[in-house]
C-alpha cells in the first residue's frame, strides 16, 4: 500500500499519515514483528479495550485508504490482471515441453548406459589380459635370460661381460612388477639372485688384479661388467674410498710412536699411562726407524697413486660398444670432480691432518721432522718426480699390454688429457697440495737454520770487542754457510729460502765488522805510518774480502744451484762490497787530496828559463815530480801493500792516478810564462809521471783515455800554435778547453788566462773546472776571456792583436761547432 502510493507519486493522506505517525503502530512497521508476543505486551498492560479501539480505527483508516486507491487506479489493475492470465498461459505451455524433452533424454539414456556398462567391462577384461601378456613376456624373457645366464656363467671370465648384460636385462625386467609367488620362476629368480653377486664378486677381484698388476685389459672387463651392472659409479667411488682408507692407516701406523719405540719398551717398560718416548740411547735408533717408515710410506703412497691413475686411465679411454658412452663421462658428470683429484685431495688432506696430530702428541717426532725437513723434503720430491714419471710412461703401458680388443676400442677414444701430476692449473697445484703439510715444519727449519748461521757471527764478534774474526774463526763461518746450502739443494725453494738467510748471514757479518772500522782522524793520515785504526780498518776489509771471495767460491761450486737464489747472495754479497769501498775511502780521499796538493805546486816552480847549451834540462824532472813519486811510492808500500785484495785496491787506485793524470795535465796546461828550457822541463816531468802513477794500477797502459791524453799532450810543448790547432788529438783525445788553456801560454801578458782575468787563483779555478765538467760552460769561461783581452786591445788602441789570437779563435769556434 505504501509502494503504491509512492508509485501513484502522491503525498500520503493526512489521516493515513497521522496512522503512520502514531506511536501506537510503530510495532507492526517492525520487520521481526511478533504477533504473539504483542498480544502477550498488551494483556500485561490491561489496556486491551484501548488497545481494540486505536486497531479497529486503524483497520477503518486503512479500509478507506484502499478504497482510494483502487479508485484513482482501476485501469492498471485490469490491464495487470490480464497480463497475469497471458503469463499462465506461456508457463504451462513451457511446462508441456519440458515434459517432452524429459522424455527424450530418458529415451537416449536407456541407448547409452547399457554400451557404457559393456565398454567399461571389456576395458577392465583388456587391461587384465595385457597385464597377464606383459607378465607372461616377462616369464618367458626371464625363462630364457635365466638359460642363457647359464650358460654364460659356465664360460667363465671370457663371458662375463655377457653375463652382467644379461643379468642388466633380468633386472630391468624385474622392476615395477611383484615376481613374488610365481612358481615356474621362483627358482631361477633365486639363481638369478646367486649369479649376480657371483659376477659382482669374479669382478671385483678382476678389477683388483688388473690394477695391481697394471693390465688394462681386465681392468677393462672388470668396468664393462660393473657398467652393464648399472653400478659403474658406485663401485669406482667405494674403490677410491678404499685406497683412501688404506692410505690413511698406513699413514698411522708410519708415524705411530708405539711402534716406533716399540724395541725400548721391550727392554724397560713404563708404569700404567705412560707416554711412548725413546731412551735417550734409543734416539738414533727411533729417527732410523722414522725414516724407514717414512720412505715405505712413500712406496706406498706412489703405489696407490699409480693405481688410481691405472683405473683413470682406462675410464678416460673406455667406450661401452653399445652406446658408445666413455665411462669417465659416467663418473664426472653432475659437476663431479675426476677420480684421481679426488683421490689426491683425499691424500694430502690426510697427509696434513695425520702428521698435524702426530707431531703435536709427540716432540721427538716434530723435532725430527723439523730438524731433518730437507731429508723429508726430499722424500716428497722424490714421490713427486715418480708420479709424473709415472704418468709419462703410462700410455708406453697401455699400448703395450692392452690386448686386440682393446686396441681396437681404443681407436674410437678421444685424444688422452693430461692427468693432474703433469700439469697444474689456475685453482689447484697438486704439488703444493701435497707439501702444505710440511709447511709448518719448513717454518722451524729456516728458524734453526738461521740461527746456526747468526751463532758463530755473534761468537766471533763479541761485545765490546775490536777485532775483526780470525782465518780460522771465519772459516767456520764459510763452512755453515757451505753446509746450510749443501743440505738445501734438496729442493729449489729451500735453496732460495736457505739463500734469503745466507744473505741475512751477510748482512750480519757486514753490519758487525762496520761497527769495527775506525772512522776518526788518524784512520785517512797519509802522514806517518799506519796507526792502530788504520790497521784495524785493514785488517777489517781484508776480512770482508775473504767472506766475499769465499762465499762467492761456495755458490759456484753449488749444482744446479736456482737463479734467483744465487742473485740473492750476490746482492748480499755486492753490499759487502760497497762496505769496503766505503771502509778506504777516508784513506783514498786523503791519498788522491794530498796528489793534487803536490801537482799544484808545480807553479811554485820557475818554467820560464831559457833552453841551456847542452840542450837538455838541468835536472830530469822537477823538485814537485820527485815529491809526488815518493808520496806515491811510500803510501803504496805503507798503506795499500797490507790489503790482501789487490784487484779492489787497483780498482780504486786506478781512478785515483786517472785523476791524478788529469790534474797534472790541467795545471801544466796553466804554467806561465812557459819558456823553452821550461818546456824541456815539462816534457820531462811528464815522461815522469808514468813512472809516478805506475805503483798506483797494474799497467799504465790500463788507464785508458787518461793515459793517451798524457802521451799526446807531451808533443804539443814543442809545436807550433798553427799545427796544435790542426792536430788530430783535439777533441777526440784532448779536450778544446785543455789546449785553449795552454795556448794562453803562448800569448802575451796582456791576453790574460780565464782565471787572471777572473782574478782567482789556480787552486780556485782548478775547483771551479770540477765543478763544471761541462766543456759547453768551460768554452764559455775561455770565450770571455778573449772578448775582454779584444776589448782591451780597443780601449788601447791597438793596431794588432797577438799572433796566436787568431789561432785560438777559429780554434774556439771548431770547438762551439762540435757541441752543437
Amino acid at each position: 500500500m505504501e509502494e503504491a502510493g509512492a508509485g501513484g507519486g502522491a503525498a500520503p493522506a493526512p489521516a493515513l499519515a497521522e496512522l503512520l505517525a502514531d506511536e501506537c503502530y510503530a510495532d507492526f512497521f517492525r520487520e521481526d514483528f511478533d504477533v504473539k508476543a504483542y498480544t502477550s505486551q498488551s494483556i500485561h498492560q490491561a489496556v486491551i479495550a484501548e488497545q481494540l479501539a486505536k486497531l479497529a480505527q486503524g483497520i477503518s483508516q486503512l479500509d478507506k485508504e484502499l478504497h482510494l486507491q483502487v479508485v484513482a487506479r482501476h485501469e492498471d489493475l485490469l490491464a495487470q490482471a490480464t497480463g497475469i492470465e497471458s503469463l499462465e498461459g506461456v508457463l504451462q505451455m513451457m511446462q508441456t515441453r519440458i515434459g517432452a524433452l524429459q522424455s527424450t533424454v530418458d529415451r537416449i539414456r536407456v541407448k547409452i548406459v547399457d554400451p557404457y556398462n559393456k565398454i567399461v567391462s571389456r576395458t577392465a577384461q583388456l587391461a587384465k589380459l595385457q597385464a597377464a601378456c606383459d607378465l607372461l613376456r616377462r616369464i618367458i624373457r626371464i625363462l630364457y635370460l635365466g638359460k642363457r645366464l647359464q650358460g654364460q656363467l659356465q664360460g667363465g671370465s671370457r663371458e662375463i661381460t655377457k653375463a652382467a648384460q644379461s643379468l642388466n636385462e633380468l633386472n630391468y625386467l624385474s622392476q615395477g612388477i611383484d615376481l613374488s609367488g610365481i612358481e615356474v620362476i621362483e627358482n631361477d629368480l633365486l639363481f638369478i639372485a646367486r649369479a649376480r653377486l657371483e659376477v659382482e664378486n669374479q669382478a671385483k677381484r678382476l678389477l683388483e688384479q688388473g690394477v695391481e698388476t697394471q693390465n688394462p685389459t681386465q681392468v677393462g672387463t672388470a668396468l664393462q661388467v660393473f657398467h652393464n651392472l648399472g653400478t659403474l659409479k658406485d663401485t669406482i667411488a667405494n674403490v677410491v674410498d678404499g685406497y683412501c682408507t688404506v692410505l690413511e692407516e698406513n699413514i698411522k701406523n708410519a708415524l705411530d710412536i708405539k711402534v716406533l719405540t716399540q724395541p725400548s719398551q721391550t727392554v724397560t717398560r713404563g708404569g700404567p699411562g705412560r707416554a711412548a718416548m725413546p731412551t735417550p740411547g734409543n734416539t738414533a735408533a727411533f729417527r732410523a726407524a722414522l725414516w724407514t717408515n717414512m720412505e715405505k710410506l712413500m712406496d706406498q703412497i706412489c703405489a696407490a697413486c699409480g693405481q688410481v691413475q691405472h683405473l683413470q686411465k682406462v675410464l678416460t679411454k673406455k667406450r661401452d660398444p653399445v652406446s658408445h658412452v666413455c665411462f669417465i663421462e659416467e663418473i664426472v658428470k653432475d659437476g663431479q670432480s675426476d677420480i684421481l683429484y679426488k683421490f689426491w685431495t683425499a691424500v694430502t688432506q690426510t697427509l696434513s691432518s695425520q702428521f698435524q696430530s702426530a707431531t703435536d702428541s709427540s716432540m721427538f717426532l716434530k723435532q725430527a721432522f723439523e730438524g731433518e725437513y730437507p731429508k723429508l723434503l726430499r722424500l716428497y720430491n722424490d714421490l713427486w718426480k715418480r708420479l709424473q714419471q709415472y704418468s709419462q710412461n703410462i700410455q708406453r703401458n697401455f699400448n703395450t699390454s692392452g690386448t686386440t680388443d682393446l686396441l681396437a676400442e681404443l681407436q674410437q677414444m678421444e685424444e688422452d688429457t693430461q692427468d693432474i701430476f703433469m700439469q697444474k692449473t689456475q685453482d689447484y697445484d697438486p704439488e703444493k697440495a701435497l707439501k702444505d703439510s710440511l709447511q709448518q715444519y719448513e717454518a722451524a727449519y729456516l728458524s734453526k737454520s738461521l740461527s746456526r748461521l747468526f751463532d758463530p757471527i755473534n761468537l766471533v764478534f763479541p761485545p765490546g770487542g775490536r777485532n775483526p774474526p780470525s782465518s780460522d774463526e771465519l772459516d767456520s763461518i764459510i763452512k755453515t754457510i757451505a753446509s746450510e746450502l749443501n743440505v738445501a739443494a734438496v729442493d729449489p725453494d729451500l735453496s732460495l729460502a736457505v739463500a734469503k738467510n745466507v744473505a741475512k748471514t751477510i748482512q750480519l757479518y757486514g753490519v758487525k765488522s762496520e761497527q769495527l772500522l775506525s772512522t776518526q782522524g788518524d784512520a785517512s793520515q797519509v802522514i806517518g805510518p799506519l796507526t792502530d785504526g788504520q790497521r784495524r780498518n785493514v785488517a777489517v776489509v781484508n776480512s770482508l774480502y775473504k767472506l766475499h771471495q769465499s762465499v762467492l767460491k761456495v755458490i759456484t761450486n753449488q749444482s744446479s744451484f736456482p737463479a734467483a737464489a744465487e742473485q740473492t747472495v750476490t746482492t748480499a754479497l755486492k753490499a759487502v762490497h760497497d762496505l769496503m769501498g766505503s771502509a778506504v775511502q777516508p784513506l783514498l780521499n786523503s791519498v788522491g787530496d794530498s796528489v793534487e796538493a803536490i801537482i799544484i805546486t808545480m807553479h811554485q816552480e820557475d818554467f820560464s828559463g831559457s833552453l841551456s847549451s847542452s840542450g837538455k834540462p838541468d835536472v830530469p824532472c822537477s823538485l814537485y815530480m820527485k815529491e809526488l813519486q815518493g808520496f806515491i811510492a811510500r803510501v803504496m808500500s805503507d798503506y795499500f801493500r797490507h790489503f790482501e785484495c789487490f784487484d779492489f785496491v787497483f780498482d780504486n787506485t786506478e781512478a785515483m792516478a786517472q785523476r791524478a793524470i788529469e790534474v797534472f795535465i790541467r795545471n801544466a796546461s796553466l804554467i806561465r810564462p812557459l819558456g823553452e828550457g821550461g818546456k824541456m822541463r815539462l816534457a820531462a816531468d811528464f815522461a815522469q809521471m808514468e813512472l809516478a802513477v805506475a805503483p798506483l794500477c797494474r799497467r799504465v797502459s790500463d788507464l785508458g783515455k787518461s793515459y793517451r791524453q798524457l802521451r799526446s799532450f807531451r808533443p804539443l810543448l814543442f809545436q807550433t800554435s798553427e799545427h796544435i790547432a790542426s792536430s788530430p788529438v783535439l777533441g777526440e783525445v784532448i779536450p778544446f778547453s785543455i789546449i785553449l788553456q795552454f795556448l794562453f801560454t803562448r800569448a802575451p801578458p796582456e791576453l790574460k788566462s780565464p782565471f787572471q782575468r777572473a782574478e782567482w787563483s789556480i787552486a780556485r779555478y782548478s775547483q771551479w773546472l770540477d765543478d763544471h765538467p761541462s766543456e759547453k760552460d768551460r768554452l764559455a769561461l775561455i770565450r770571455g776571456a778573449l772578448e775582454a783581452y779584444v776589448q782591451s786591445v780597443r780601449t788601447r788602441e791597438g793596431k794588432e792583436f797577438a799572433p796566436v789570437y787568431p789561432i785560438m779563435v777559429q780554434l774556439l769556434q771548431k770547438a762551439m761547432s762540435t757541441l752543437q
